[in-house]
């Protein structure tokens, strides 16, 4: 078959099932602006498209979303037009639509199939609204409103898809009906062969510190720093957890940018926001146990996970991060909020331990009790690699059913 790949940080999810497809006898193609010309990935044919505008500085804020999302699905609709008359013609097309990218491409290929990557639909009740009291909305009514208009992206494709991936049950439950029921929960999947324990690794956090399994090492991980993974629960606790374990070496991976959620004081970070809160509490020799390393590689972050003594994950109820998993994949103990969809991997005192998002006294205690129990961390960590080689493994359970999934989605 052919196949075209839409997303706008190509590779993202398709990194490992698009060389997999290509390894079937494949022609995968990837349309994306990571590129600035034709060039060939694994396997894929990647071919660029041009953002030609940027979005109105006076639109309505509540439709300023949508308007950036068709500006970009319109950028791909034209470029498509041009593979088109070169001779492209996918049989199926699998695209992330949370950026609007595939929306105008059944309008170019009407007999292609497609299958949307369904990471999240805005709900505006229940367990997800108002989540945070410290981060609330003020206007919960207008707020409603605005995401049923955000939600307009999502119904757009629910109109030219014809089946639906999510990673866990809670992103897929967030969809309504009918299109939840053409939904497929496969997740994306963990290289386990790669992510795993090793008693040699070696964390090299500067040039005078480097710290291996034979240290207490604390970990915590935001792709961005950010409240929506509880940084800021995480940093309250930080001045406790540091007097209550005077060994321990505590590393922060994230970027000091916002992926999720609402952007903190013009001019500020929400990194250096709680920095700022808790610096006063904590002795400048127990401050120098604390070493935030932004963003790093990913050999980099294999080493933090693998030297963890205790990984702490605290997130919303919202989309479920890959590092967790990976933590899980190298026997790193784990204490985690007890927030949708941690709860599908986290099953209390079995794969790790679960502590609740806002009790930043609860997650000191428990940090600490864990850490002074080497044989609980080792059972629990022990057990959380072997849910992840049953449940999340890439090889062996993970890209089958996404190949699988494929295969059905291009059968008539």
């Amino acid at each position: 078959m052919q196949i075209l790949i839409i997303h706008q940080n190509f590779p993202g999810q398709y990194k490992h099932l698009a060389p997999a497809l290509v390894a079937q006898g494949h022609q995968v193609f990837s349309l994306t602006p990571k590129v600035e010309k034709r060039t060939v990935w694994k396997g894929v044919t990647l071919l660029p498209y041009r953002i030609k505008r940027s979005s109105s500085k006076d639109v309505h804020p509540w439709l300023s979303d949508l308007e950036t999302k068709v500006i970009r699905a319109e950028a791909c609709y034209r470029q498509a037009l041009v593979l088109k008359d070169k001779g492209l013609e996918p049989d199926v097309i699998l695209g992330h639509h949370g950026w609007g990218e595939p929306m105008f491409l059944k309008d170019v290929w009407p007999n292609a199939k497609m299958g949307l990557y369904c990471e999240l639909y805005h709900l505006n009740s229940g367990e997800t609204v108002n989540f945070d009291p410290e981060f609330s909305t003020p206007d919960l009514r207008g707020n409603v409103l605005r995401l049923r208009l955000r939600n307009l992206n999502n119904a757009l494709h629910f109109d030219i898809g014809d089946a639906g991936i999510s990673p866990t049950k809670f992103q897929a439950a967030t969809f309504p009906e009918p299109f939840r029921n053409k939904i497929s929960v496969i997740h994306d999947g963990i290289d386990t062969n790669t992510v795993k324990p090793n008693a040699d690794a070696v964390l090299k956090i500067s040039d005078d510190l480097s710290v291996t399994r034979d240290e207490e090492v604390i970990t915590f991980i935001n792709r961005n720093l950010e409240p929506y993974r509880g940084y800021h629960v995480f940093m309250r606790a930080l001045p406790k957890l540091l007097k209550a374990r005077p060994n321990a070496q505590v590393v922060l991976l994230g970027g000091d940018e916002v992926s999720y959620g609402s952007r903190p004081p013009s001019g500020k970070t929400w990194k250096q926001i709680y920095i700022d809160e808790v610096r006063e509490q904590i002795s400048d020799e127990d401050w120098a146990r604390v070493h935030f390393m932004g963003r790093v590689p990913y050999d980099v972050f294999l080493a933090m996970m693998q030297v963890s003594r205790l990984h702490i994950y605290l997130t919303y109820p919202f989309v479920l991060s890959w590092s967790l998993l990976e933590a899980m994949s190298t026997e790193a103990a784990i204490l985690a909020s007890d927030t949708a969809p941690v709860l599908e991997a986290i099953k209390h005192d079995e794969t790790g331990w679960l502590t609740d998002f806002f009790d930043a006294d609860a997650l000191v205690e428990k940090a600490n009790a864990l850490l002074e129990d080497k044989e609980t961390r080792a059972r629990l960590g022990k057990a959380a690699r072997a849910f992840v080689l049953k449940t999340y493994d890439l090889k062996t359970q993970c890209l089958p059913k996404q190949l699988e999934w494929v295969s059905g989605l291009a059968k008539p």
